[in-house]
């Protein structure tokens, strides 16, 4: 018994953290601020632990059996939390509200169990040896749950199968347990039919978890979902309105087919159209292929570096054949050397490599792990692979709506010594969108010929976008440093603001 009950306890801990984290992941995907959905979520659920724990004393009778319908609940409650989640935020009903009562409501019953298996296990060894025992196997199970999540559950099973794979595991337990406790328990029978409804139950959303999603999203996105899926760092969605096509990284647009020129040739032709060269480029981000795409218009570009963290996010874009369509199969081109990792560790190993042209099309700095992409840190490492002749852009959020964290952005780059040229575009889908365009020296810009086959970026729509209106003029911007992060909850007080 002795035995069976540390494998328990091992169980319990391996469960309840991947309940936790399973919470954690959910919320930054769907809300953002990574930091501080985990602090939260993980301050929320070790609070209720402690409840459960100081609740626990007052359970004085049949010890086995009321373990084990704890156990019970914890398995329902935990495995299928990811799955009420989804559908709860894809109706828009209380989210928050429910995300912290799951936890809470997880965080009490996992706190109960272990003074309780404390309790059962009393009489196998002394008190020294309990506590050491159980804690000892509660913190590996606590290790092996962290390890097991990012490397082997979200990447092949997604969040809601593996809380519900969980949530399972936790049932299975407690089967077991009902029959090696039989003779302590009153009605064996009825406590293993419970058990059965829940295992039952958990199955069916198992199997159903794809559906389960899916409806979430039709709910949120509409009802063109075209492609679904979860890569090790983000949900990844594509939909489908007419002709036009969309793309959603964690719920936030990243481009609409009908206006996505608009972003790319602002982003990409006035630096291709004034650098010295453009034989070396980088690109930071921009997975999709798009960026790519307009660099290709030009002969004169022999190599392009893509830097993209997600290779699944870059394997879409380049098997799918609606995406390839889109973008030109711009990323099987022979000119294309694709570096699936950090653009921040990209750039601290690449000291001896120099660049012409640098494109950084980054995700909008909504969590403190794409801000420090946007860090004094960052771009002091940029100036490594930099020539004093490299021209640069970055993508710099909403100079309308985000008008702080555009120039803040500006303001960050110009800290490090480097000369800056914002300017902005419109873009239907998003509004007013900027960028900063930056280099190492102020030199006379080189004019270049420009593709025949561009749609809106000309020479005279340059003069227009260097010129910013009355509400998007810079006020007194903030530095974003890497131990201070201050562009995150600056960009989500203003963005905020705006969906309210």
């Amino acid at each position: 018994m002795r035995i069976l009950l540390l494998v328990t306890i091992f169980l319990i801990s391996t469960c309840g953290l991947i309940y936790e984290l399973v919470a954690g992941t959910l919320a930054s995907y769907l809300l953002g601020d990574s930091v501080t959905q985990f602090s939260t979520i993980i301050g929320t659920y070790l609070f209720s632990m402690g409840i459960g724990s100081y609740l626990s004393k007052f359970v004085t009778k049949n010890l086995e059996i009321n373990f084990i319908r704890i156990e019970l609940l914890v398995g329902l409650i935990g495995g299928l939390s990811s799955s009420i989640l989804f559908i709860c935020f894809g109706y828009g009903a209380y989210f928050r509200v429910i995300l912290y009562f799951l936890v809470g409501l997880t965080g009490l019953f996992v706190g109960m169990e272990i003074p309780l298996i404390m309790r059962i296990l009393k009489s196998q060894s002394s008190f020294k040896d309990l506590v050491s025992d159980v804690f000892t196997f509660d913190y590996i199970g606590s290790l092996l749950a962290s390890i097991a999540f990012p490397v082997f559950l979200v990447p092949y099973l997604n969040l809601t199968r593996t809380s519900l794979l969980f949530g399972l595991m936790n049932v299975a337990l407690a089967l077991y347990l009902i029959h090696f406790f039989r003779h302590k328990i009153h009605k064996p029978s009825i406590a293993f039919a419970q058990g059965v409804v829940c295992a039952l139950i958990l199955g069916f959303a198992f199997i159903a978890s794809d559906l389960i999603q899916r409806m979430s999203e039709e709910e949120y996105h509409g009802d063109g979902i075209l492609f679904a899926t979860t890569s090790k760092y983000q949900r990844i969605v594509i939909t489908r309105d007419r002709n036009a096509y969309s793309l959603f990284l964690n719920n936030h647009l990243q481009f609409n087919s009908r206006d996505e020129y608009r972003y790319h040739e602002a982003l990409i032709h006035p630096t291709f159209a004034h650098a010295k060269s453009i034989e070396n480029v980088l690109i930071m981000g921009g997975g999709d292929g798009f960026a790519v795409r307009e660099m290709l218009k030009y002969p004169e570009v022999k190599n392009i570096t893509l830097v993209d963290l997600d290779e699944k996010m870059v394997d879409i874009f380049r098997t799918n054949p609606l995406m390839k369509k889109l973008n030109n199969n711009s990323l099987l081109s022979s000119k294309l050397k694709v570096i699936n990792q950090d653009a921040f560790l990209f750039l601290q190993n690449r000291k001896q490599q120099k660049f012409d042209v640098i494109i950084i099309d980054f995700p909008d700095p909504s969590n403190f792990s794409i801000g420090k992409l946007y860090s004094t840190t960052f771009y002091h490492r940029l100036q490594q692979v930099m020539k004093p002749s490299t021209l640069g852009v970055v993508q710099s959020t909403s100079p309308l709506y985000a008008k702080g964290s555009f120039w803040c952005i500006d303001a960050t780059i110009r800290e490090t010594g480097l000369q800056t040229l914002p300017y902005h575009a419109y873009v239907p889908s998003f509004g007013e969108w900027g960028y900063v365009q930056f280099s190492i020296l102020k030199e006379a810009p080189k004019k270049r010929k420009l593709p025949k086959d561009l749609r809106f970026y000309t020479e005279a729509e340059w003069q227009n976008m260097k010129h910013f209106q009355q509400d998007m003029l810079e006020e007194e911007p903030i530095v974003n440093r890497l131990n201070n992060q201050a562009l995150i909850p600056l960009f989500e007080k203003e963005w905020a603001v705006l969906m309210d």
